[in-house]
């Protein structure tokens, strides 16, 4: 009867049991027999899968552990199942229909690889070739991201030399209002300046005029009188 082989409740990829590492492995005592053809073809298939899907290894209790993926073929049921559990798993863990979601990504991946393992213990070729399409995909994902990485970086910079800007450009829109101010205070000075230099100037000329006036009158009276005089000596000698 085959070992019950425990699932692990954190990747879709099923794993063997657990086994503790020691320094000596301990064979059964059929070293001396040949391999067959079934066990150099199983031992290649689990060399291929370990090569896919690394083990995994972990430290309790100054022990340490490893756990290889499961090299059991798949039936349709085990299909079934998997499709099942990934569609748990996104409800549970409230993953993303659209857009970016790391935890979509996740479990997307975690069902790839057990898709992988499940192909390559029935063809190791077919799993080496799918494979190359796994980093494939994950390399133009992680490109995608750089390039979405950068583009909000360089977003968020160009969106705060906007603010920079738009900062820069009230503050000189306020000086500008200040400089108006001023000269708009200026100009008022200096029309009420005219004006007053208007009114002195109006008033200068004034009393120039009066002043001219006077002079002309006092000179025409003074003229009148001497005529008169000088008619009043010429008289008495006719």
């Amino acid at each position: 009867m085959a070992e019950r082989v425990i699932p692990s409740p954190n990747t879709l990829v099923k794993y063997e049991n657990p086994v503790l590492v020691t320094k000596y492995e301990i064979r059964s005592g059929d070293e001396s027999r040949k391999p067959t053809m079934t066990a150099d073809a199983r031992r290649e298939t689990e060399e291929i899968l370990n090569t896919i899907l690394p083990p995994r290894e972990w430290e309790e209790e100054g022990q340490i552990w490893r756990q290889q993926v499961s090299t059991t073929p798949a039936t349709r049921v085990d299909v079934v199942n998997l499709q099942e559990q990934l569609d748990m798993r996104l409800q549970q863990r409230q993953a993303r229909e659209t857009g970016i979601c790391p935890v979509r990504r996740e479990l997307y991946t975690q069902c790839f690889d057990e898709i992988i393992r499940q192909v390559t213990i029935n063809c190791a070729e077919r799993g080496l070739l799918l494979l190359r399409v796994r980093d494939e995909m994950k390399m133009t994902i992680e490109a995608f991201q750089a390039l979405y990485c950068s583009s909000v970086a360089f977003g968020m910079r160009k969106a705060l030399q906007a603010e920079q800007g738009r900062s820069d450009l009230y503050q000189e829109v306020e000086i500008l209002k200040n400089q108006k101010l001023e000269l708009e205070q200026q100009i008022t000075d200096l029309k009420q300046r005219a004006e007053q230099a208007d009114r002195r100037a109006a008033e200068t000329r004034l009393a120039e005029e009066r002043k001219h006036t006077e002079e002309i009158t006092f000179l025409k009276k003074t003229n009148q009188q001497l005529k008169t005089q000088l008619e009043g000596i010429i008289a008495p000698k006719k």
